[in-house]
């Protein structure tokens, strides 16, 4: 029986090469050559690095229903080409001001603040056009929903839209629920959307769906929480990126506003809650639930 620590290399593994013979000037190109310097600098946000969580739970998600990983393969792609142009456009001095990430300089460190930020334009744009191909799915219908899926975890209500409300929130003060709600929209929702993904590539129905979107908001709050309390109590080192920033930057998060214990208590109970959504499920689903357990156990 493999295990989780070998199935998640596996995939990383993965995605790493697809991203490696993704991202070059002649698969890039389109009415024209891609300019070098956007290549690499789109190279160093993407590649050498990452645990690529979201897309196994893509693969985690679509293996209930039997697809097989290289069937899941370009959607978790696209997932993770989402997250890394996130990363590289929170970097900035704009957003959280990063230097390192994932143990090397940050993109707009590595390059400059213009290339950093249409590095990050490109990927998402890459992303979407991977969804519409047919190597994605040969029914067209189904690559329409993991567009839409996609979009709306990315966008305005959801990833982007978190990322405002963590912005407004450093002069804001927001009680529990909101900071619930923004860490929902801006961690959350991607998460969310990639296991939806899983589903909807397998063929999921409706009542399926239903759970595993109950499973995916669980362990999207505790995966932030695990972040969050990670920020405190992990140094820089096992993190590959600065901590203790959360605080230092005013930013409100409920490990600040509960404590750390608190805090440890009640991921324990996200866990639960993600893990009790999949008691619809067999042995099938018990990629997710390793997940589920390992986001609260992780160290960096």
């Amino acid at each position: 029986m493999t295990s989780f620590a070998d199935e998640m290399a596996v995939c990383a593994a993965d995605i790493e090469r697809a991203l490696d013979r993704l991202l070059t000037a002649e698969r890039l190109a389109g009415p024209g050559v891609p300019p070098d310097r956007l290549v690499a600098a789109m190279r160093h946000g993407s590649l050498n690095g990452g645990k690529r969580l979201r897309p196994l739970l893509v693969r985690q998600a679509a293996s209930i229903f039997g697809v097989l990983p290289r069937e899941s393969l370009a959607a978790g792609v696209a997932v993770e080409l989402v997250h890394c142009y996130s990363l590289i456009h929170d970097d900035l001095p704009a957003m959280d001001d990063d230097d390192v990430r994932r143990g090397q300089p940050t993109v707009h460190r590595a390059y400059d603040d213009a290339t950093a930020i249409l590095a990050g334009d490109a990927l998402p744009t890459l992303a979407f056009g991977i969804l519409a191909g047919e190597d994605c799915h040969p029914d067209p219908a189904v690559r329409v929903r993991l567009v839409a899926e996609l979009a709306a975890g990315a966008g305005a209500g959801g990833m982007v839209g978190g990322q405002v409300r963590d912005i407004e929130g450093e002069t804001t003060a927001l009680p529990d629920r909101q900071i619930a709600e923004m860490q929902a929209m801006k961690t959350g929702a991607l998460i969310r959307a990639a296991v939806r993904m899983g589903a909807i590539l397998g063929g999921a129905g409706d009542e399926a769906l239903v759970h595993l979107t109950h499973y995916a908001e669980a362990a999207g709050r505790a995966f932030q929480l695990a972040d969050d309390l990670l920020d405190v109590t992990a140094s820089a080192e096992a993190m590959g990126k600065a901590t203790g920033k959360d605080a230092a930057n005013g930013k409100q998060t409920l490990v600040g506003r509960l404590g750390v214990e608190a805090a440890r208590r009640h991921l324990a109970e996200t866990v639960h809650d993600a893990l009790t959504a999949l008691t619809a499920f067999g042995p099938e689903a018990d990629g997710l639930r390793a997940t589920a357990m390992y986001f609260a156990a992780r160290e960096s």
